[in-house]
């Protein structure tokens, strides 16, 4: 019973962790989001520059979001369907995820919409559970990102 109850305390915190990274993107709350990131993230975006995954310093990730989604007047993103697996101070979590992009513009076309899945790799460092590689795939453009 006492496994059981600490599995489930810990799958409550690492969904806490992923949604924190989300949420505070859409609020554009980056030390939030720094808090819910390793210092080191395993970033892969091969499929969109042709460069080797590498570790990439989460404030260098975080500084590109900002200044990509800056412009935007609004960003959303929800995920579900969620499934985790922990193993020891180690976990992955996949769920399937939505982010909306709003920009108004004179096209009418003012909403950007990503349909995909995202698959975590977390670690638990000093009692916090915080990805240290992430992998995104999305339908539009068929974007990969592992991060």
């Amino acid at each position: 019973m006492e496994d059981e109850l600490r599995l489930l305390r810990e799958t409550r915190e690492i969904l806490d962790t992923i949604n924190d990274l989300f949420v505070g993107t859409d609020e554009r709350d980056w030390k939030r989001v720094a808090r819910a990131l390793s210092p080191r993230v395993e970033f892969d975006m091969k499929s969109v520059t042709g460069a080797e995954p590498s570790a990439v310093d989460s404030g260098k990730i975080i500084a590109g979001w900002e200044e990509g989604l800056r412009s935007l007047k609004a960003v959303h993103h929800q995920t579900g369907n969620f499934r985790v697996r922990v193993e020891g101070d180690q976990a992955d979590a996949f769920c399937y995820g939505i982010a909306l992009h709003y920009l108004p513009n004179a096209f009418g076309r003012n909403t950007r919409t990503f349909v995909g899945s995202y698959d975590l790799h977390l670690r638990k460092d000093g009692g916090d559970w915080n990805p240290v590689g992430r992998e995104s795939r999305t339908g539009e453009g068929q974007l990969r990102i592992r991060a």
